[in-house]
């Protein structure tokens, strides 16, 4: 087996058994042309708090200046979804959702704003999940998206199930968009991830579920394309998604990926939960349509352990 492909299936296998260890510190391949760290395409971490771990991926990054510049306005969107409180594992954890926005505004951003459409009451998800204090303690501004006057009218033109979709207006004002969703188990879509969690910026997503979820989430991913997905894999729902039961669904696995390619950071993440990303829809039909890739081997990955 030559060098270059065994470090691939490196990749490939550490992520698959849920693990970081075999996932190499930068791609060979890329290396040779970079030169730096600094350069990564995706960082991969385990092993310490959520604040701390996004503190060192973007180390690895060369810093949240390189997707947000001075007095642009931000939408940070986390996975707000269901009444629990963090350790549940089925919203975004508030501890990464406090820090990406203080990076925001120590880069300069004018606003960062934090929302999400809620399945449970919205004021009680906001709440309890941890994520509202997390917000005003930031100094970002959470808003509401419980109503259809938030919305505005947009056109998907690649899109194969889905042509149109009613979308927040924040996210169709501001100048960069973050996706922080959390990495846990979904029962109609397999596993939720980034792609997945831009359900939470439109109206109707019962129609995505009325007419191939699968196809309707890649279908979305044409339209919008993240500056940068994070994604939270420090409580892990591995049953029971996307609301769980209890605790006993979870399992502490203290990791993020971060990466500039949606499909890209589903498919690791995928990985990482147990899944091969072959057998999730939405993720193969987000790669025909040339959202991102799923061939991790031609990223430049940092890997870090803390």
């Amino acid at each position: 087996m030559k060098r270059r492909d065994f470090i691939i299936k490196g990749v490939l296998w550490g992520l698959a058994a849920g693990s970081l260890t075999s996932l190499p510190r930068i791609s060979r391949a890329v290396e040779a042309v970079t030169g730096a760290d600094k350069a990564c395409d995706m960082v991969a971490i385990k092993g310490g708090e959520p604040d701390a771990m996004f503190d060192k991926a973007m180390e690895a990054f060369g810093g949240i200046k390189r997707f947000v510049k001075p007095n642009q306005t931000v939408v940070v969107k986390p996975n707000i979804g269901w009444d629990v409180p963090p350790e549940r594992g089925g919203n975004t954890n508030p501890k990464l959702v406090r820090q990406i926005i203080k990076h925001c505004l120590d880069a300069g951003a004018k606003e960062v704003y934090v929302f999400d459409h809620p399945c449970d009451q919205w004021a009680k998800c906001y709440e309890n999940s941890g994520i509202e204090q997390a917000v005003k303690e930031a100094g970002g501004k959470i808003i509401p998206a419980h109503k259809e006057g938030y919305y505005g009218d947009i056109e998907i033109k690649r899109g194969e199930r889905l042509k149109s979709a009613k979308v927040h207006e924040k996210v169709l004002e501001s100048d960069v968009f973050i996706n922080v969703p959390i990495l846990k188990s979904h029962g109609s879509a397999k596993v939720t991830v980034g792609m997945k969690n831009h359900m939470g910026i439109v109206w109707d997503r019962g129609y995505w579920h009325r007419n191939d979820l699968h196809q309707c989430i890649a279908d979305f991913a044409t339209f919008k394309r993240p500056d940068l997905t994070v994604i939270d894999a420090y409580y892990v729902m591995k049953k029971n998604g996307p609301r769980g039961v209890s605790v006993a669904d979870v399992e502490v696995m203290k990791s993020q990926i971060i990466a500039t390619d949606p499909v890209a950071a589903d498919t690791a993440a995928t990985r990482m939960f147990g899944l091969d990303p072959n057998e999730v829809g939405y993720i193969k039909s987000a790669q025909r349509l040339q959202v991102g890739t799923m061939d991790l081997s031609t990223l430049a990955i940092n890997k870090i352990n803390l």
